[in-house]
């Protein structure tokens, strides 16, 4: 929600938060050697599975760390 209002703020009323999160989607898969648990987790995905829910206790903070900073890198180049 906080991008959705920043864009609001700035009058970029045709931009949608979807289109980052789909854009950021593409570049982890496409671009980066991170599982696909550490990509989803990133865009705050749920784990839907019940079983693996229930044991999945870590939030694995320093793996989202270094995709989200080759992200920021990625998009300062």
């Amino acid at each position: 929600m906080a991008m959705a209002m920043l864009l609001r703020r700035m009058n970029y009323h045709h931009i949608t938060t979807h289109g980052f999160r789909s854009t950021f989607r593409d570049w982890a898969g496409d671009c980066t050697n991170h599982p696909r648990e550490i990509i989803e987790t990133a865009l705050a995905h749920t784990i839907q599975n019940k079983a693996e829910k229930a044991y999945r206790r870590g939030t694995a903070i320093e793996r989202r760390r270094a995709l989200m900073q080759e992200w920021a890198d990625y998009l300062s180049k």
